[in-house]
C-alpha cells in the first residue's frame, strides 16, 4: 500500500528569526507530513523592497534549519517561483501568514491556498527598528533632496531629522517639502546647532564646502554620507578620511549607481573573463541645462558638469581598471568666463593595456551609454546606464548575446542608505567605493578645478 504524504509548503524572509516566525512554522507543520520552507534571497528582498535585513541569506537559512521544522529549505530568488516549486515539489498547500491574504489567491488553480493568523505585535520590521533608530540630517540643497527622504522610509530604523542649508534658500526648500508632502522637522543656517541634533549627515552642498562640512560633522562624532566627490583635493581628502578612522565615525561616499543591482553584476561580469580581458571603457553622461546658454541663469548656485556628473562618469573607470592609469588628457568647455563652469568635458584615460573614454555635459547633450569592450564580446548598457534595470552582453554571433534584467527601486538611494546603516551598526565601513577610487575622483575634480593641462574648445 503506497503512503500519501502531503506536502506543505511557506515562504518568507526569516530575518532575526522570534517567537512569531517559530509559531508559524509550527502551524504550516502542522498542515502536512513534509514541510518545506522557501528563504528569500538578498536579490529577491530587494525587488520587494526588503532591503534592510541585519542577517544573511546563509545565516536566515541556518536560523530556520536550527528550528527543526522543515524538511527541506530552498531559496526563493525570482518572481514566479512558486508556481515552479509547487509543480516540481507536488506540492498540497500553500501557506502563510495572514497578512498576505488574498495575495496569493491566484495558486489556488495549483494547490490548496490557506492563510495562517499571525502574531500580534512581532515583527522582524519592529525588531529592527527597535535595534536601530539613527536621526539622519541633509546638509545643503539640491533639487533630489527629498528623493534621499523618500527613500530612508524604505530603511527601518533611519529617520530624518531635518536640513541645514543657508536662509536664502529656506523658502524655496519649505515650497519644495509642500509640493512633496514633506514635513521637515528642522530647518536651520546654523550648522552647529544641527549637529547636536543628528546622529548622521547626508551631505548634498556644493563639493566646495564638502571638506569644511564633513570636517565639522566628524570632530562633532557625526557619521557622514556625502555625495561625491568628498572633496575637491586629493590632500584633503586623504585628511577626512584618515580622521574619521580616528573619530571612529562612517565617512562614505554616495554614488548611487554604485549600490544599484543591475551596476553590481556589470561589474561581476566584466571582472569575470566572460568578455575577455577589458580592452577599452566608455561612458558617457548628460543633462541638458540650456539655460546656461542665456544670460539670466544664475550659475554661482548650481554644480559644473564635472562636479555633478564626473564622480559617476569616472566609477566603472577607476573599479574596472583601477587608478594607475599611464595618462590623462582633459578637453573642457566653459560656458562662463572665469572658466568655472564647464558645459562640456571630455576625459581620456590611458593604461598599459586598455583606455577609457569619460563625457560629462550641462550644456550638451549626447547618448547616455556605458560601453566595456573585451577581447571576447563586450557588455552593452543604454542610456540612462547609472540607473539602468538591465544590460546586454554581446558577441561576434548574435545567438550568443545576453540580457540580464534587475529591479531598481529608488534609483539605487535606498540601497545606498542601507549600506550606510549597516556600516554603522557594524562599525565597518561597506562602501561598495573603496579609498584608492575615491581619491582617484577627488584627484581629477582637483585638477580640472585648477585647470592642470585641460586643454579649452
Amino acid at each position: 500500500m503506497r503512503l500519501i504524504v502531503k506536502t506543505v509548503i511557506t515562504y518568507g524572509t526569516y530575518d532575526l528569526l522570534h517567537e512569531g516566525h517559530l509559531r508559524l512554522l509550527k502551524r504550516a507543520k502542522a498542515l502536512g507530513d513534509y514541510l518545506i520552507v522557501g528563504v528569500t534571497s538578498d536579490d529577491y528582498d530587494k525587488t520587494r523592497g526588503k532591503i534592510n535585513n541585519k542577517q544573511s541569506l546563509i545565516e536566515r537559512m541556518a536560523a530556520v534549519k536550527a528550528t527543526g521544522l522543515a524538511d527541506k529549505i530552498i531559496v526563493e530568488e525570482y518572481e514566479g517561483q512558486k508556481i515552479d516549486d509547487i509543480k516540481r515539489f507536488g506540492v498540497d498547500i500553500f501557506t502563510v501568514g495572514s497578512d498576505w491574504k488574498g495575495k496569493f489567491d491566484y495558486l489556488q488553480q495549483y494547490c490548496q491556498v490557506i492563510y495562517l493568523p499571525r502574531t500580534e505585535g512581532i515583527s522582524s520590521s519592529q525588531l529592527r527598528a527597535e535595534e536601530n533608530n539613527l536621526l539622519i540630517g541633509i546638509v545643503g540643497q539640491t533639487s533630489f533632496w527629498w528623493k534621499f527622504v523618500n527613500e530612508c522610509h524604505f530603511v527601518n530604523g533611519i529617520h530624518f531629522g531635518g536640513i541645514y542649508t543657508q536662509k536664502e534658500n529656506f523658502t524655496a526648500l519649505q515650497k519644495q517639502a509642500f509640493d512633496k508632502n514633506i514635513d521637515i522637522p528642522f530647518l536651520t543656517d546654523d550648522l552647529e546647532s544641527f549637529l547636536n541634533k543628528v546622529d548622521a549627515v547626508y551631505i548634498i552642498s556644493k563639493p566646495a564646502q564638502h571638506y569644511n562640512e564633513i570636517r565639522m560633522a566628524l570632530l562633532a562624532h557625526k557619521h557622514v554620507l556625502c555625495e561625491s566627490p568628498i572633496s575637491e583635493s586629493v590632500q584633503q581628502t586623504k585628511e577626512l578620511v584618515e580622521l574619521a578612522k580616528q573619530q571612529g565615525c562612517i565617512l562614505m561616499e554616495a554614488i548611487k549607481t554604485a549600490y544599484a543591482t543591475a551596476y553590481e553584476r556589470v561589474l561581476l561580469v566584466a571582472q569575470s573573463g566572460r568578455i575577455g580581458r577589458i580592452i577599452s571603457i566608455d561612458a558617457t553622461c548628460t543633462s541638458l541645462n540650456t539655460r546656461w546658454r542665456n544670460g539670466d541663469f544664475e550659475l554661482s548656485s548650481q554644480w559644473n558638469s564635472i562636479e555633478a556628473w564626473g564622480p559617476t562618469v569616472m566609477l566603472p573607470v577607476f573599479q574596472l581598471l583601477g587608478s594607475d592609469y599611464n595618462q590623462r588628457s582633459i578637453v573642457s568647455q566653459y560656458v562662463d568666463k572665469n572658466k568655472q563652469y564647464d558645459g562640456y568635458t571630455k576625459i581620456n584615460f590611458i593604461y598599459p593595456h586598455a583606455t577609457a573614454t569619460v563625457q560629462v555635459a550641462k550644456a550638451a547633450k549626447s547618448e547616455g551609454e556605458l560601453v566595456i569592450t573585451g577581447e571576447k564580446g563586450y557588455i552593452y548598457v543604454p542610456a540612462p546606464w547609472w540607473k539602468t534595470a538591465y544590460f546586454e552582453v554581446r558577441y561576434e554571433n548574435p545567438q550568443d548575446n545576453l540580457r540580464y534584467f534587475y529591479q531598481l527601486d529608488g534609483e539605487g538611494i535606498r540601497y545606498e542608505v542601507v549600506a550606510f546603516v549597516k556600516s554603522i551598526e557594524t562599525k565597518k565601513n561597506g562602501t561598495y567605493i573603496d579609498e584608492k577610487v575615491s581619491l582617484a575622483i577627488s584627484k581629477i575634480i582637483e585638477e580640472c578645478k585648477n585647470h592642470k593641462d585641460v586643454i579649452e574648445i
